[in-house]
């Protein structure tokens, strides 16, 4: 595959795979009973513009697959078939294959042929299901209308958002003038288009130059010019396209030009056109329209205005036109971006690797101001007014382009919220309960790193809610609850983290259940636990209540790993819960995975990172609550309970201010669960540190999880403190 046509395959991966969640998403929301034309029509413009670009690139798999799709869904949209709930069923499937197909192409993996095969028959099987007509229905379709009065009638009756359906008659043909730049396009590209483009109607080439790079088509076709401009938007930049209507049907002959290297395509385009001016105009049946582009797809909402204004002209007579000096030599500009999306003119697309390397060049930015910062601060000020002035100034300007090269990372969490209605309605059907599943704060940003990690857990506490949490519709009905439940998904932004929580109206946890199976387990549990320290032991490895193992839960696998998983994204998870009333699991994490807040700690001459989610107080103790343990180990006796003393001078074997634990400071932590007290010489203040990987710039290191430079230009140690801590217990 050339580079050129590569990134034009990356476009339709990536769009294609936008539309099919915009798809689903649809598709979850419509209202059954009464569906909204504007969702069918989303839903059909979807697939179309899919089965459009797989076409051009000559996907056969999933043309067919979305052609069969799209008509359906077109006799949906015309009355013809009555939508009911196993048909959003079978559009979920295809969807689904669709999906796998896209992902074969990709290189991902193999498409599910004998899928494919079962959904595709789902969707003949529905789409022969016609509505039978009324007597009266019949009765009045056999009566002859004069054509006028049925393009008249077809007019009045289509909705504003869509356009007329296309017969290819000559009094509705209409020609485009298309002109575009071919510098980049190679031939096999270009003869594709060309055959979709004749597939729309009558094409003819009017210039092909390979020293210019400009190409000029005369297309007579009674297909939308949406549709025209979609056809080739997937291959020609749009920038450099530019589609004209000729207000008659005038005849002209095409200029032909030889080109090497379009010979087969431009004898292929002018026997086409040669023809086309000797035979009757022959209608272009919908059902006959070939893969790739559907006609009679939908275009965006027209303006009421201009449509008025086009219907009159199209109703005045032709010596009227003639009159006003109208001709085939004048043509209305289209504007390129009138049919691109919005979204599109509003943002481009670039690689994470562009982002990451402009954040990380941004990060040594900040770290060259620190160490400016510290080299001004030793000067006299008063001599040197504006070298601090500047600095001041530097600094918040350093400051406002980390923010704003930081916030390029960051996406709506409904990235992954978008994801759950599905999961939600497929697991309710399995387990046959009825679950309402609703979002809060679904534009809450987050960086993306952690969008792609939290995924999984989320969608595990998803289904352990509808699981272990929401009752079946008997049980609530008897509890006095309605029959249908409802999980709720809520993200805001609470400090310098994201707070998520995933709660439930269901049974709520069973504390004397929870604390018999952890006794069972053989793990320590006693009365006067707390209900948090109760909830918090279902995330214990292999710990599960369920009565029986199912594919969907029972096994134990799974809590602990979600626990895990939020841990090392330097998140913490807390679980609230009242019997009979429902369950609310909340997760916090940090916005970013590229900034850490933390506290710079001393030991020695050497300066480490404590990160600040896992440090609970700081504190200096006396001698007497200081006790050794089998001559070996130490423990600090805080509040009741005795902690395990860390000291970072043995562990890294580096020479302290003082042994002596009574001289330095003790730094209380908790992690997984497990507390601890480090022991350091001095506390030197809190920083928002960049993040730099130490395994990659030098190899791993045991109680170390990353580095950072300070002002000074010294490296500091960011300490692995869930490590270190789990390493004290043993």
């Amino acid at each position: 595959m050339s580079a050129d046509l590569e990134q034009f395959y990356e476009v339709f991966f990536e769009e294609s795979s936008e539309l099919l969640a915009e798809m689903e998403a649809c598709l979850l929301g419509l209202d059954i009973s009464s569906p909204d034309p504007e969702e069918l029509n989303a839903i059909f413009r979807a697939a179309h513009s899919i089965k459009g670009g797989a076409g051009t690139f000559g996907f056969t798999d999933m043309t067919e697959m979305t052609h069969m799709l799209e008509s359906l869904l077109d006799k949906i949209r015309k009355g013809e078939i009555e939508i009911r709930p196993e048909m959003i069923d079978a559009f979920l499937k295809a969807g689904d294959v669709i999906k796998g197909q896209l992902a074969a192409h990709r290189g991902d993996g193999e498409a599910d042929v004998a899928a494919a095969t079962e959904v595709s028959n789902e969707l003949k099987l529905f789409s022969e299901q016609i509505n039978t007509p009324s007597a009266e229905q019949k009765g009045a379709a056999k009566q002859p209308q004069p054509e006028a009065q049925q393009m008249q009638a077809t007019v009045d009756t289509a909705p504003a958002s869509e356009p007329a359906p296309s017969i290819a008659s000559e009094t509705e043909a209409t020609r485009f003038i298309i002109e575009f730049s071919s510098d980049g396009i190679n031939t096999k590209s270009m003869e594709n288009l060309f055959s979709n483009l004749k597939a729309f109607g009558q094409l003819e080439k009017l210039l092909l130059s390979d020293e210019e790079h400009l190409c000029k088509l005369r297309l007579t076709t009674s297909t939308c010019e949406e549709d025209v401009w979609e056809a080739l938007a997937f291959i020609v930049d749009p920038s450099q396209l530019t589609i004209e209507k000729e207000s008659q049907l005038g005849a002209s002959s095409p200029v032909i030009e030889n080109n090497s290297a379009f010979d087969s395509t431009n004898s292929a385009v002018s026997e086409n056109s040669e023809q086309a001016i000797h035979d009757e105009p022959t209608e272009l049946k919908y059902s006959e329209a070939p893969y790739g582009f559907f006609p009679g797809a939908p275009a965006a909402p027209r303006d009421t205005k201009n449509l008025e204004k086009s219907e009159t002209a199209s109703q005045l007579p032709a010596d009227h036109n003639a009159s006003t000096g109208l001709n085939n030599s004048q043509a209305v500009p289209k504007q390129p971006k009138s049919n691109t999306p919005s979204s599109e003119s509003s943002s481009i697309r670039v690689s994470i690797e562009k982002v990451d390397q402009m954040i990380n060049l941004v990060g040594e930015l900040v770290i060259t101001q620190a160490m400016l910062a510290q080299t001004a601060s030793e000067v006299d000020p008063v001599l040197y007014e504006k070298l601090n002035n500047g600095m001041n100034q530097l600094e918040r300007n350093t400051r406002d382009l980390q923010e704003a090269v930081m916030s390029i990372r960051m996406l709506p969490i409904s990235f992954v919220f978008s994801r759950y209605p599905r999961v939600v309605r497929d697991l309710a059907a399995k387990l046959d309960k009825k679950v309402e599943l609703k979002t809060v704060g679904e534009g809450t940003e987050l960086d993306k790193g952690l969008i792609e990690k939290i995924a999984d857990p989320l969608t595990h506490l998803v289904r352990n809610s509808l699981d272990h949490g929401i009752e079946s519709p008997e049980k609530r009905i008897a509890a006095g609850k309605m029959a249908k439940g409802t999980i709720t998904l809520r993200a805001f932004h609470q400090g310098g983290s994201i707070v998520i929580e995933v709660g439930d109206d269901g049974a709520g946890l069973n504390r004397e259940k929870i604390m018999a199976k952890a006794a069972e387990r053989g793990i320590s549990v006693h009365e006067n636990m707390s209900d948090q320290d109760v909830w918090m032991l279902i995330f214990e490895p292999g710990f599960s209540t369920a009565e029986k193992v199912t594919d969907v839960s029972g096994r134990g696998v799974g809590m602990d790993v979600v626990k895990r998983n939020i841990q090392d994204m330097g998140g913490r998870v807390e679980i609230d819960s009242v019997f009979g009333v429902g369950t609310r699991i909340t997760i916090r994490l940090p916005l970013t995975l590229a900034i850490l807040d933390g506290l710079s700690v001393a030991v020695g001459a050497q300066m480490f990172i404590v990160p600040l989610t896992y440090i609970t107080e700081s504190l200096q103790v006396k001698g007497a609550d200081i006790k050794t343990v089998g001559g070996v180990g130490r423990v600090v006796h805080v509040r009741g309970d005795y902690l395990p003393v860390i000291a970072l001078h043995e562990i890294f074997n580096i020479k302290p201010n003082s042994t002596n634990i009574e001289d330095g400071i003790l730094v209380i932590l908790d992690a997984e669960g497990h507390k601890a007290a480090m022991f350091v010489d001095s506390l030197i203040g809190q920083h928002q540190v960049v993040i730099k990987s130490l395994e990659k710039n030098y190899r791993r290191v045991m109680g170390v999880s990353g580095a950072t430079i300070m002002g000074d230009g010294k490296v500091a140690l960011i300490l692995d403190t869930a490590g270190l801590v789990i390493a004290s217990q043993k």
